[in-house]
């Protein structure tokens, strides 16, 4: 077992997945100190990172699948409403919307819930914004806020389903990978979680 995590060690080898579900590698990563300010261009006119009004379940799973579906992001999609909603009331929670001309084009996600701490939840892009140096801005603003508060560690993880780009970037921002786990999980394509055109990239078995 892994100390203080409780999730069991794997050993040398392989070890098959069974049909319908997904494996994934997923990399921790922290910072324990503002990183040194990379430059980011401002957002441009017409783009406005706004915060999420304290809503229903709904309306952030829809601003959720807009930017995670590409990704194969589910965890709040399977979430009950009860525990979403209460995540989307907590005062410790900021959720933005990045919005160009009333459309989403993107979400942060920040967590204070655990004092001393942030982590970064939830950090993306739609298809077309991907690669517009947008990320860089994006991610300018979520190292800001999350430092503007008495923390000690800023922390987020990412996993072989997101972005192939994601882990270097988040190396790029300061974080410092701490943990690595495999993740195995229902494949969210085949129960209607998600369209079955979703990621195609990432094969079905099942």
């Amino acid at each position: 077992m892994l100390p203080d995590t409780g999730i069991p060690t794997l050993t040398p080898g392989y070890a098959a997945v069974p049909p319908g579900y997904l494996a994934t590698i997923v990399t921790s990563l922290e910072m324990l100190r503002p990183p040194p300010p990379r430059p980011g261009r401002p957002f441009p006119p017409g783009l406005a990172l706004e915060p999420l009004a304290r809503t229903d379940p709904e309306t952030y799973r829809t601003l959720f699948r807009e930017v995670g579906a590409d990704w194969l992001w589910f965890s709040r999609l399977t979430l009950a409403d009860g525990a979403l909603a209460a995540i989307l009331a907590d005062g410790d929670v900021e959720i933005f919307a990045l919005r160009r001309d009333g459309r989403n084009v993107g979400m942060l996600e920040l967590d204070f819930r655990r004092p001393g701490t942030c982590e970064l939840v939830f950090l993306g892009l739609t298809g077309d914004a991907v690669g517009t140096g947008i990320g860089r801005t994006l991610m300018n603003a979520a190292i800001g806020r999350a430092w503007a508060r008495p923390i000690t560690r800023f922390w987020v993880h990412t996993c072989t389903l997101d972005h192939p780009g994601a882990l270097a970037f988040y190396r790029r921002s300061g974080f410092v990978p701490f943990a690595v786990h495999v993740e195995v999980a229902p494949d969210p394509r085949l129960d209607g979680t998600l369209p079955r055109t979703c990621a195609p990239h990432v094969p079905r078995l099942g």
